[in-house]
């Protein structure tokens, strides 16, 4: 069944793996506290200037996507964490990058803003 709402996403999973979710919610909420919270391919997403991060509670990890791009830093400081797609995994049974979470999605509605600047210059 489809969520309705980030809330309701929350809670359909286990219990074990919902305050990680909440946790990764705050770290985004934290790094975009204007960014609208939809519900985009049936998880949790952050929109503001165009699409920030999505997120995905899964059994053994908590997802992180998309992946990190144009910031060599960033891509570093995550590469640990990135799948063969390089969208990223945060294992359930370790701390949580809550930082290196915030810290993305700065990067990327950086990114978002400067496009959306450059579109209004054409």
């Amino acid at each position: 069944m489809k969520p309705r709402d980030v809330d309701s996403y929350i809670s359909a999973l286990p219990k074990e793996i919902q305050p990680l979710l909440k946790k990764v919610r705050r770290a985004i909420r934290g790094a975009a506290p204007n960014a609208t919270e939809v519900i985009s391919y049936n998880m949790p997403a952050y929109r503001q200037q165009g699409m920030l991060v999505y997120f995905a509670g899964c059994k053994s990890h908590i997802g992180l996507y998309p992946p990190v791009r144009g910031n060599e830093a960033l891509q570093k400081a995550a590469a640990k964490y990135a799948g063969p797609k390089g969208n990223l995994k945060f294992p359930t049974d370790q701390p949580l990058p809550l930082t290196l979470i915030n810290r993305i999605v700065r990067h990327n509605a950086k990114q978002n803003a400067a496009k959306a600047m450059a579109r209004k210059k054409k």
